[in-house]
C-alpha cells in the first residue's frame, strides 16, 4: 500500500502542487506561487479550448466506432463456424503490438512516396494523395487507426460477456417468432450491455489519453490540426519550458476523464424505476 501510494499519489499531489506556481525546470529557479492563474489563462487561450474539443471529437469518434465495430464482431465470432479459433487470433492480432510499432507502421503506409496506399491509388488510375499532411484527413486518420487498433478490446470483453449469456431468453424468443435481429435488439444487447458499458470506459480513458499514436504519426501536425490536450501538454512543458501552466493543463484533463467516465458507468445498470 506505501508503495502504490507513493507512485500514484505522490505524482498527482505534485501536479497540482505544479499548477499553482511558474516554473521553467530550472535547478537555479523555484516554482513561483501564482495561485489561480495558470486557470485563468487556460480558459483564455484558444490554443488550450481547440485542443479540447479536437480530444473530444477524436474521442468520441473512435470510440463509437469502435463500439458498433467491437460489438458486431463479438457477435459474429460467438456463433459456430469452421477455423472460428483461427478468425479470432487474426481479428485480436491488432491490440497486441504496441502502439509505437502500429503507429510507425501506419504512417509507413501513409507516405507519400514509399506508402503502399498511394501505390493502390496509382494503380487504378486515381491521383496520390499526402495523408497526414492533410489538415482535413489527419485527424480522421489517426481515428481510423485508434479504431483498427482497438476495436478488438471491445469485441474480446463482449465476447466474454455473450459467452456466460443463458440460453433459456434466446429459446423463449424463438418460441414467439422473434428473428436474428429482435434476438439480438431485445434480448442480447440488453443482457449484454453492462459488459459492454465498462468495455466503452475502458476505451474512452484510454482513447482521451492517446498520445503515443498521435506523436508518432503526426506529433500534433499538420499546424496544431491533431494537436489534442495530451500532445499540447507535453508541448508546453518539454518545447516551452512553462511545467506550471502543463500541470494545469493536466489537472483540467484529469478533471474532464474523471466526469466523462463516472457519467459513462451511470449508464452501467439499467435506471431503477
Amino acid at each position: 500500500m506505501a508503495f502504490i501510494s507513493l507512485v500514484m499519489i505522490f505524482p498527482v499531489v505534485f501536479t497540482l502542487f505544479l499548477s499553482f506556481t511558474e516554473w521553467f525546470g530550472s535547478a537555479r529557479t523555484p516554482p513561483k506561487f501564482v495561485g489561480l492563474d495558470n486557470f485563468v489563462q487556460l480558459f483564455q487561450d484558444e490554443r488550450f479550448l481547440l485542443a479540447t474539443g479536437r480530444t473530444i471529437l477524436l474521442t468520441a469518434g473512435a470510440v463509437t466506432a469502435q463500439t458498433i465495430i467491437g460489438v458486431g464482431l463479438a457477435v459474429l465470432l460467438h456463433r459456430q463456424f469452421v477455423v472460428r479459433g483461427l478468425v479470432r487470433s487474426i481479428v485480436l492480432l491488432p491490440m497486441i503490438a504496441t502502439p509505437v510499432a502500429i503507429a510507425l507502421i501506419w504512417r509507413l503506409m501513409f507516405h507519400p512516396q514509399l506508402g503502399i496506399l498511394n501505390d493502390i491509388l496509382t494503380r487504378i488510375g486515381f491521383a496520390p494523395s499526402d495523408w497526414l499532411a492533410d489538415p482535413n484527413l489527419a485527424l480522421l486518420l489517426v481515428g481510423v487507426v485508434d479504431t483498427w487498433e482497438w476495436a478488438p478490446l471491445i469485441a474480446l470483453i463482449t465476447l466474454a460477456g455473450l459467452t456466460a449469456l443463458p440460453e433459456d431468453p434466446f429459446e423463449a424468443a424463438s418460441i414467439d417468432g422473434a428473428n436474428g435481429w429482435q434476438k439480438f435488439w431485445h434480448v442480447t444487447l440488453p443482457m449484454v450491455r453492462p459488459i459492454v458499458v465498462v468495455a466503452v470506459v475502458f476505451r474512452l480513458i484510454e482513447s482521451l489519453k492517446t498520445f503515443d499514436v498521435i506523436f508518432v504519426m503526426t506529433q500534433g501536425g499538420p499546424g496544431f490540426q491533431t494537436e489534442t490536450l495530451n500532445i499540447y501538454a507535453y508541448n508546453v512543458a518539454f518545447q516551452y519550458q512553462r511545467l506550471g501552466y502543463s500541470a494545469a493543463l493536466l489537472i483540467v484533463f484529469f478533471l474532464l476523464v474523471l466526469l466523462i467516465s463516472s457519467s459513462m458507468m451511470k449508464l452501467r445498470r439499467p435506471k431503477e424505476k
